[in-house]
């Protein structure tokens, strides 16, 4: 990895991608004791950043491996991605997802064109479903995190950021990023470390899933004890990735944890104050921001939104505990 290979991502994302601004509130500047300034992939295309390395990946497969198909797995947001991608290259795609996504995602993946393979989260391996299918049908496996073009295309949103917090005047800052098995997070450290060196990246993880905070207080790779059962479906991984981890510990500050009590008061905050739709899983980097002001130095703090991709029940809770307060 390096930022070759994103700055080659941009090149063939352009026009393809949405350029998603950064969001401000007065509101969430007081509640968070600083300037909080929130980066919104939740309006990306197919409503996640997953879109960025989906097409990162898909662009630069040859017409004969586009031609035989593509397979994904995830627990939504990449499968949305990699299918839309797929679609638009005219590329056949099969998903792997677990049985317990959101039933929107997995309507979602459906409508884009995808077939969608369920599987036990909790008692399956995805890897293994996904290589037996891969070899059987000879489609190219395009991994969620672990994998250089998919980093690439997510490490766009940190080129973005660069430039957007320079005409903002902010030269330093956290960068607080959701973090499942650190694609995003590792893409976007590597932007900055080449881009914006004042601005480090950070990545939050709920409370019982924190695989990425324990390996980066460990300096080695930290397993889940579970892998399913958080309302933060988007973000749930069994470990770091191999590629991702050390360019996170080389690059980021200390993991950040928050509560899925507060990953819900923070999607009821982006709601009020932002107008913006965002998934738990997609909200943990604003909820640090809101809620662990004391863990963040510095005047102004940047938060990635990941995600909007929420069923309407979950999102009606989150809207329901604001209104409680």
């Amino acid at each position: 990895m390096n930022i070759d290979l994103i700055r080659a991502a941009e090149a063939r994302l352009k026009g393809a991608v949405r350029e998603t601004p950064l969001l401000s509130s007065p509101a969430l500047d007081d509640m968070a004791g600083r300037q909080v300034l929130v980066k919104p992939e939740c309006l990306q295309h197919t409503g996640s950043f997953k879109f960025r390395g989906g097409w990162s990946a898909v662009s630069a497969l040859p017409r004969a491996a586009l031609d035989r198909g593509v397979i994904a797995y995830s627990s939504g947001n990449h499968a949305q991605g990699v299918a839309l991608a797929a679609r638009r290259h005219g590329s056949p795609a099969v998903i792997v997802m677990p049985a317990d996504a959101p039933a929107v995602k997995i309507a979602n993946t459906r409508a884009l064109g995808a077939e969608v393979v369920l599987y036990d989260r909790a008692g399956e391996d995805r890897d293994a479903i996904g290589a037996s299918i891969a070899a059987e049908r000879g489609l190219t496996l395009i991994k969620p995190f672990d994998e250089p073009q998919v980093i690439a295309g997510q490490g766009t949103t940190g080129l973005e950021i660069a430039r957007q917090a320079a005409a903002a005047g902010v030269r330093r800052a956290d960068i607080l990023v959701p973090c499942g098995g650190g694609g995003l997070s590792s893409g976007i450290a590597l932007a900055c470390e080449a881009e914006a060196p004042g601005l480090r990246v950070r990545t939050v993880e709920p409370e019982a899933f924190d695989d990425m905070a324990r390996s980066l207080a460990t300096g080695s790779i930290q397993r889940n004890t579970r892998l399913s059962g958080s309302l933060c479906d988007a973000i749930v991984t069994p470990e770091p990735g191999k590629l991702t981890f050390p360019i996170l510990a080389q690059l980021a500050g200390p993991g950040l944890v928050v509560t899925e009590d507060e990953a819900l008061r923070a999607m009821a905050m982006a709601f009020a104050h932002l107008r913006i739709v965002v998934e738990p899983g997609g909200a943990v980097a604003l909820a640090a921001a809101l809620f662990h002001p004391g863990s963040i130095a510095g005047d102004s703090v940047i938060a990635v939104c990941s995600g909007g991709n929420v069923d309407q029940g979950v999102f009606a809770r989150a809207l329901s505990m604001a209104e409680d307060e």
